[in-house]
């Protein structure tokens, strides 16, 4: 299967009753954004195809990927993450407002582990498991991939389900800010960062300094 493949496959996808319900009923419920301007479908992965590192999140947000069609995009989340990816040498520009914005990804690609945004952010068990195939199949295109960054547990879980599948031992791998596991040979390294929303940032339980110590890490694994 090839990237645009996949990608229409991603973008046509009607799997989940509630999520296509609510992706579609959120859209215009912040004023400043008006309901036609949105996405309203899956999110498929977005970023240099050829990256030796992927970030996986969890699920667009309502008025973020789910808005503008491409993730971590148009959101304070995002804010975060590509102003450390142009620090670090992996975007173009520090700023993602919008799908035609001149965004240019280098060693990078990004990604959700969950395509559509789910009611008060929270996926349940049977969504994470129906889309999982999507992130197996982006995964598995990645073929230079080196470091797979998970943003939250619910990330990190889902790619050790991915591996785990697969016959790849993860026994042990638990979540914590700033934890690494190495894979095996010929496997990635797993890594594991707090999610950089709005909350997590706002309440410090995720700060600058440790938001680019994870970046700092990931250079000297790529």
């Amino acid at each position: 299967m090839s990237w645009n493949q996949l990608a229409e496959q991603i973008h046509q996808c009607c799997r989940c009753e509630r999520l296509v319900e609510w992706r579609t009923a959120v859209a215009g419920k912040k004023r400043e954004y008006p309901a036609k301007s949105y996405w309203s479908q899956p999110v498929s992965g977005f970023g240099d195809t050829e990256a030796r590192l992927l970030i996986v999140g969890l699920a667009p947000g309502a008025h973020g990927a789910n808005r503008t069609g491409r993730p971590f995009t148009g959101d304070a989340a995002g804010d975060w993450l590509y102003q450390a990816l142009y620090q670090y040498g992996f975007a173009s520009q520090p700023d993602a407002v919008s799908r035609d914005d001149g965004l240019v990804l280098t060693d990078v690609f990004i990604t959700n582990v969950v395509r559509c945004v789910p009611p008060n952010n929270k996926p349940t068990g049977e969504e994470l498991q129906a889309c999982r195939a999507y992130l197996l199949q982006e995964m598995s295109l990645l073929s230079q991939l080196r470091v797979v960054l998970a943003l939250g547990k619910d990330a990190f879980d889902s790619v050790k389900a991915v591996y785990r599948d697969q016959g790849v031992n993860v026994r042990g791998m638990t979540f914590a800010h700033g934890v690494s596991y190495d894979l095996g040979d010929g496997l990635p390294i797993l890594m594991a960062s707090y999610h950089p929303s709005r909350r997590n940032t706002n309440t410090g339980m995720l700060t600058w300094e440790m938001w680019t110590a994870i970046f700092d890490k990931i250079l000297l694994n790529t």
